[in-house]
């Protein structure tokens, strides 16, 4: 549990009758981590868990290395968290309230004003740093939020639906930010329903539904489907009966050949039969799905 930044065993919690979290074992990686789920599939309350928001109805969790709730105060200094609702005072500039989360985290007034203002200008909102909050959009609230969670430099900021009510363009941003912290030495944990952002930031998944883990791993895995996936320059009859008569099953769609089963390494049985037809490939690799199609089998077999 040393190499991970979150881990769990065990893991429950449940709202009076309603269970929230049922018998979650975690062993999460640093970099950038997707939870993904439905509403409702526990998500926030698994990262209120991790915060020492809320103490685990049963079993244990870990942050960083450190017990929850036991050493929570220690965790909490070194985790930034961007909650998913309303929490910005309206009366207040980005400036100032920035800044005073730096303080609550120990930098001196004077540090602290100069850390907000670069973060503040790191997530583009240099020119609006002293506007009253009240007045934000939705994106620049976003990104007021991203600020204050990551302005004392944590090991690890917790983003709660960062991309919730943002445009096409609004989301597009965000989700670049996202993508720099971990070059600025910051692991994250980004908490979706909208699977596609997901894929696009992150490379380790972990996937809730109904409060109980449907899927862990890196994206790559989750993802792979067994297949190889073939696409040619030219006609692919040639190499679709040379893989056929070799026992493989294909599925040809144009010029792109699926193969879905092989009696050998398909990777060999697809060299093979290129240098027999003198097929001139243009992409080989393995055939990957959806996280959504993921999400909805494993739903499925459930």
């Amino acid at each position: 549990m040393s190499e991970s930044i979150v881990a769990t065993r065990g893991l429950g919690f449940s709202y009076g009758s309603i269970v929230a979290l049922h018998d979650v074992d975690l062993d999460v990686p640093a970099g950038c981590i997707g939870l993904v789920g439905a509403n409702g599939a526990g998500k926030t309350t698994l990262l209120k868990l991790l915060l020492g928001i809320l103490s685990p109805g049963t079993g244990s969790v870990w942050t960083l290395g450190c017990s929850i709730p036991a050493k929570a105060l220690e965790v909490r200094s070194r985790v930034g968290y961007m909650p998913e609702g309303a929490c910005l005072p309206p009366d207040q500039t980005a400036a100032d309230f920035v800044g005073y989360t730096a303080e609550l985290a120990g930098l001196p007034p004077r540090a602290a004003r100069q850390r907000a203002s670069d973060i503040l200008g790191l997530v583009g909102l240099h020119e609006e740093r002293f506007r009253h909050m009240g007045g934000f959009s939705t994106g620049m609230r976003q990104r007021a939020k991203l600020a204050q969670a990551i302005v004392h430099d944590p090991d690890l900021v917790l983003l709660d639906e960062p991309t919730a009510g943002l445009d096409p363009e609004g989301r597009e941003e965000m989700l670049g930010l996202i993508g720099r912290l971990e070059s600025f030495g910051i692991n994250s944990i980004v908490s979706s329903h909208v699977l596609p952002d997901i894929e696009r930031t992150c490379r380790w998944v972990v996937m809730l539904d109904g409060g109980r883990v449907l899927r862990a791993g890196p994206l790559t895995e989750i993802s792979a489907t067994g297949e190889v996936a073939v696409e040619v320059l030219g006609d692919p009859a040639p190499l679709v009966a040379a893989l056929a008569a070799a026992g493989a099953a294909v599925e040809a769609d144009g010029p792109v050949i699926v193969v879905q089963g092989a009696p050998d390494d398909p990777f060999d049985l697809v060299r093979d039969a290129l240098a027999g037809t003198g097929t001139v490939l243009r992409r080989l690799g393995p055939r990957r799905t959806t996280l959504e199609d993921v999400f909805l089998q494993g739903v499925g077999d459930d």
